[in-house]
């Protein structure tokens, strides 16, 4: 009787641990792009010396980066749905790895630029096809959780990249953070290799640049998509603006050190953990709308809170607090809007995946933008980025559910 209820419990356990296995090698691949642009945070000053520049002209290295990486999802979707998901994404890993060494090799901000238009183009492949295998894989429920557990692990690129960049320009100098981004990028293309087969088998979208347009305009059409995609689109804005304004914020106002603004991103990573947990525990139990409505309050929340701290009580305990609230709505919407802007779509993810990464790009990009042209008090310009993005995200989401109610 053991022997029997052994040999009927192993292939659940083998099943689970094969789950688990995927969803840590994807979210290695969903978390290159951000780990390839927070490591650099802490070594900006450094960066800007070493060529000769300005902080704000090397401050260009990271906003290249995302409109790049933005803008290359596009093709890479398409391409990933007419031939599928394993190439893509290796050969993505392998232009990421020319770009690292190329950055780490530049000897003038024009040649870091070009390494890091270089990077971008292969990192788009890795992050949006990340999302789309995810899709191949899992529907639903099971598709909401899977993307959860993705964005707890992502939540370590951005959380402890900084403390380890940091670290890294402190004993090596900022250069040999190109190299382990490098490396990372070699030991993510293996374990891709070994863990992944080709995981596209609906209908192949054919290549055609007219079609291709029509599919883009079809999704923008569609409600189903475009309300829960441009709403976790509007959050990451929010959420690379305080990647952005942190370094202005704790190093030049608040007088923090390298290494205690790494530790302090470390520490956010906990929030973002918790976020996702809680998220994977609401959407059964509450469904998808509830959850992401109570995520998008809580951001609303902490985006307002962000505000009147900058107007009354610049200090950094109060700081903290409103951007604990922030990140625990952000952890919420982020994995819950995006599996419910894929799930209806899985004979075109490939394409959804790319669309739903260049809005979230685009809008990063505008959100950098925004804190670091809106005022020079950079507390108050990110409290403004926070509050207009969140708001005009509940905003959004609520119309959703209004037309479903209709």
């Amino acid at each position: 009787m053991t022997e029997q209820t052994a040999a009927v419990d192993a292939p659940p356990r083998a099943e689970k641990s094969s789950t688990a296995l995927q969803i840590a090698v994807l979210a290695g691949l969903a978390a290159t792009g951000t780990l390839a642009t927070n490591i650099l945070l802490p070594s900006l000053p450094q960066m800007a010396a070493s060529l000769n520049v300005t902080s704000a002209a090397v401050t260009s290295a990271i906003t290249i980066f995302l409109a790049v990486f933005a803008i290359g999802q596009l093709a890479v979707g398409p391409i990933s749905d007419r031939y599928g998901r394993r190439w893509p994404v290796l050969i993505g890993f392998g232009v990421f790895f020319i770009g690292s060494v190329w950055c780490a090799l530049a000897t003038d901000l024009t040649g870091l630029l070009i390494g890091r238009v270089i990077q971008a183009a292969g990192a788009c492949a890795t992050s949006v096809l990340s999302r789309a295998i995810a899709r191949d894989l899992f529907s639903g429920a099971a598709l909401a959780r899977a993307m959860a557990l993705i964005m707890i692990a992502m939540a370590a690129a951005p959380g402890f990249s900084p403390l380890l960049g940091g670290a890294l320009d402190h004993a090596f100098g900022w250069r040999s953070e190109f190299v382990l981004v490098a490396a990372f990028a070699a030991f993510g293309a293996l374990a891709y290799a070994a863990v992944f087969g080709e995981t596209h088998h609906a209908t192949r979208t054919p290549l055609d640049p007219l079609a291709i347009t029509q599919t883009y305009l079809g999704l923008i059409a569609d409600r189903r998509f475009v309300v829960p995609a441009a709403t976790v689109s509007l959050i990451m804005g929010s959420l690379f603006s305080v990647f952005s304004a942190a370094p202005r914020i704790l190093i030049e106002a608040m007088h923090f050190t390298p290494i205690q603004l790494g530790l302090f991103f470390a520490g956010t990573v906990l929030i973002v953990f918790a976020a996702g947990m809680l998220a994977t525990r609401l959407a059964p139990r509450h469904g998808l709308d509830r959850s992401i409505r109570g995520g998008l309050l809580a951001a609303v929340t902490g985006g307002i809170a962000m505000l009147l701290v900058s107007l009354y009580s610049p200090t950094f305990l109060s700081y903290l607090g409103a951007l604990s609230v922030f990140l625990l709505g952000m952890g919420i919407v982020n994995p819950l809007g995006t599996a419910q802007a894929l799930s209806p779509f899985g004979d075109k993810a490939g394409a959804a995946s790319a669309l739903v990464g260049f809005w979230q790009m685009m809008m990063a990009a505008i959100g950098v933008w925004l804190a670091a042209t809106i005022s020079h008090e950079a507390l108050f310009a990110l409290g403004v980025v926070l509050t207009v993005f969140s708001l005009a995200a509940i905003g959004l989401y609520t119309l959703r559910t209004k037309v479903r109610a209709a």
